[in-house]
């Protein structure tokens, strides 16, 4: 009989992509698809079918990462790797073993050290220079905004008491003047602009890496988030994916992130077109551009509405010349004039905007381009990481067709948050960090996702904090706060954000992100069932198994 499935899932609960459907539950899988749902299932079960009994779990879509650097992640899963470390001490020691096993590299280059583990966070040269003084030493910190050198780097680099700061970054300096060892946003472009950088072979090795660690998740989809030549990145991202889909070792359906140069103006489109052609259509499309519109709030390179603040008091801190209120990287008039074009030929954008004021230069060149394209503006853009918000632009992030693309795990309390944010920022603007329930109510679209390397990938532990504003009791960041209860997100909501959220923003909800019949069967079973759970053990469940296409690519 031609309707025979090919995989029977019975008596497990399903979450379908947007609404939750309690144990027992079957669906059935056919060529590829999901056929059926429900209680036809048992009757369509022939001798050849695979079945499988997920009582006490759940079947899902397959997740997306909305925002994500996998090969970056990879390759630094292959090099100096300081992310499982989480003070000054386990990082020392991590390059001591590092640069011990590799006497022949002559650039040490790493990155996943948290700036909460250094007072003001910004480590110091000296203690790189006692570990090596002969190699020069670049290690990224963990949201990639941020570098801690060694004095060889400086001198190779050409960086000492005389070289200003740039326009989009600053040095770390002494009372005299020299540099420290830390060196933020622009000034680490610097630095990183004279390291070796790492050839293809080696990138296609970071790539296997990192999606295996995503698909193990249960993330069938992502977004990569920048694919150019800016810090750690690189355009040949572009090829290795291609490379991977002609290999047929894609596991995943992936866009990727094309990066808007901010030096640069609209003489790149063309190379953008030519990109999206040649990539669009399969599971490899390159159909967005991003653009960084800011920095991050830890080292005061976030733009904000109003200056940041001292701790203790409520003056504004200064720099050498003005009040320091972050820095928008590209210009906010020429930055409606980018957008207004790249929405006109089709392009979606995906800012990078973390400060209040960014997020409303980003939300102000897009609804410039809105009215200036008319009937022709239907993308639907994205803004990543939102962590302020002015309250008056919630709104528009439903009224302009604007997803927030939300990561969840930051809206806790954490060593980063409580020492190098919250004092600055002060008790207003503190409550408009990571207004998700808010968004939800003002009608705006939501994906998520968890910008790994610069924390975790595990969806489950994004999730978590989504529905707790807590990270779990046993994670060595716990706080017994709770942030901004009233931003808590319901299991639910926070799920189809990670599901069919994510598909939605990255144009693909017609074939994936449902457990519904005639959906490619790219699906998930999790070790446990969270919605028969308490919500603080939603961080528990795993991917037990993870399909794509229906055919089996993990299993733990």
């Amino acid at each position: 009989m031609g309707d025979r499935l090919d995989l029977a899932f019975l008596n497990g609960a399903v979450f379908t992509g947007e609404e939750y459907l309690p144990a027992p539950c079957h669906v059935g899988i056919k060529d590829g698809r999901v056929l059926l749902l429900g209680n036809e299932v048992e009757a369509a079960i022939g001798e050849a079918t695979e079945v499988i009994d997920i009582a006490g779990q759940l079947l899902l879509p397959g997740m997306t990462d909305s925002h994500v650097h996998p090969v970056e992640a990879g390759m630094e899963m292959l090099g100096c790797n300081l992310a499982d470390g989480w003070n000054r001490e386990d990082y020392l020691a991590t390059v001591t073993e590092y640069v011990a096993a590799n006497p022949d590299e002559e650039w040490i280059v790493g990155a996943g050290w948290q700036q909460a583990a250094f007072p003001g966070g910004a480590p110091l040269k000296g203690d790189l220079d006692a570990i090596c003084n002969d190699r020069p030493i670049i290690l990224s910190n963990r949201d990639h905004h941020s570098a801690w050198v060694n004095s060889e780097a400086l001198r190779r680099c050409g960086i000492d008491a005389h070289t200003p700061d740039p326009a989009d970054g600053r040095i770390e300096r002494d009372e005299h003047g020299e540099p420290t060892g830390t060196l933020h946003e622009g000034a680490r472009m610097l630095a990183l602009s004279h390291a070796p950088q790492p050839n293809l072979d080696e990138m296609y090795a970071g790539f296997l890496v990192g999606q295996a660690k995503l698909i193990a998740y249960g993330i069938t989809s992502w977004q990569d988030a920048l694919i150019g030549q800016y810090g750690n990145h690189s355009p040949k991202f572009y090829d290795v994916y291609r490379l991977a889909e002609e290999r047929g070792e894609l596991s995943g359906r992936v866009n990727g992130a094309l990066w808007w140069e901010r030096k640069e103006g609209l003489e790149q489109i063309p190379a953008f077109v030519a990109k999206r052609t040649a990539a669009h259509g399969g599971r490899f499309r390159a159909d967005t551009i991003k653009i960084m519109q800011d920095g991050v709030a830890e080292n005061q390179t976030a733009a904000m509405i109003e200056p940041y603040l001292a701790p203790g008091c409520d003056c504004a801190t200064s720099g050498e010349s003005s009040e320091n209120a972050g820095l928008s990287f590209v210009d906010p008039i020429k930055l409606r004039d980018i957008v207004t074009e790249l929405d006109r030929q089709g392009f979606q954008l995906h800012f990078h905007a973390l400060g209040d004021r960014a997020v409303r230069e980003a939300l102000d060149a897009i609804e410039v381009a809105r009215a200036a394209n008319g009937d022709a503006s239907t993308v639907m853009h994205q803004l990543a990481h939102i962590q302020i918000i002015n309250p008056s632009d919630v709104p528009r992030f439903g009224a302009l067709n604007t997803s927030a693309n939300m990561q969840p795990l930051w809206a806790s309390y954490d060593p980063q948050m409580i020492d190098l944010t919250l004092p600055f920022l002060g008790d207003e603007r503190v409550t408009h960090q990571y207004p998700f329930a808010s968004l939800v109510r003002s009608g705006s679209h939501l994906c998520a996702g968890s910008d790994w390397p610069v924390t975790s990938a595990d969806p489950w532990l994004g999730m978590h904090v989504a529905v707790n504003r807590q990270v779990p009791v046993s994670h060595p960041d716990y706080d017994e706060r709770v942030f901004l209860e009233n931003e808590k997100l319901d299991l639910a909501t926070a799920l189809r954000a990670y599901t069919l959220g994510g598909v939605e923003v990255m144009g693909r909800s017609r074939e994936v992100g449902r457990v519904a019949p005639g959906y490619l069967a790219d699906v998930v079973v999790t070790n446990q069932d969270p919605f028969a759970k308490s919500s603080a053990e939603i961080h528990e469940t795993r991917a037990a198994r993870v399909y794509s296409d229906g055919a089996l690519v993990y299993s733990a």
